[in-house]
């Protein structure tokens, strides 16, 4: 089993169907403000939908796909972070994240993404780490740019959120730039 400990508050756990519960009924009091700058709130209306969703994401994981992880902040599910995809082929990992709302404000993700970045970087030897956030989402955004990651662009149109599409940035770190 997969478990990172960031520091004494905070690790990272692979998600397993022990979790879905737990994970559901955070993501379940969070709908409503994860629902502003996520798409898949909309498939996700039981706990099946969460319990096939892990199980997909340990599949994808076995084969060195992506790596989904439960964030514990001090001992209770706060929310999701990892890898949505790890292209071996480019020696490059896409981190994707969202913290439960009770959670915000408390510097949580600032450290699993950094963590997620060496993790990447240093341990799995890949060449870059990508973040990709809605122009408009401004707390993800900073996330990277906390962390000196590169403003590579904007992705128009990069996403279907329920009634409209919004722009990603994208955000890079190289090997060869990272602390």
């Amino acid at each position: 089993m997969f478990i990172h400990k960031i520091d004494d508050d905070l690790s990272l756990k692979l998600q397993e169907m022990r979790d879905a519960e737990e994970i559901f009924k955070l993501t379940d009091a969070s709908r409503e403000y994860l629902k502003e700058w996520l798409p898949w709130l909309d498939f996700t209306n039981e706990l099946q939908d969460t319990k096939d969703f892990i199980k997909s994401g340990s599949s994808n994981f076995v084969e060195g796909k992506s790596l989904g992880a439960v964030i514990l902040y001090k001992g209770e599910a706060a929310g999701i972070g990892g890898f949505n995809n790890i292209n071996q082929a480019n020696k490059t990992a896409y981190i994707g994240y969202w913290l439960g709302q009770q959670y915000q404000g408390k510097g949580i993700m600032t450290r699993v993404a950094k963590a997620l970045t060496d993790y990447a970087l240093t341990d799995l030897k890949l060449n870059k780490v990508e973040i990709r956030a809605a122009v408009g989402n401004h707390k993800s955004r900073s996330i990277p740019e906390r962390l000196g990651y590169t403003e590579e662009g904007t992705i128009r149109q990069a996403e279907w959120l329920y009634d409209h599409y919004v722009d990603h940035v994208v955000y890079g770190m190289l090997a060869s730039e990272w602390k």
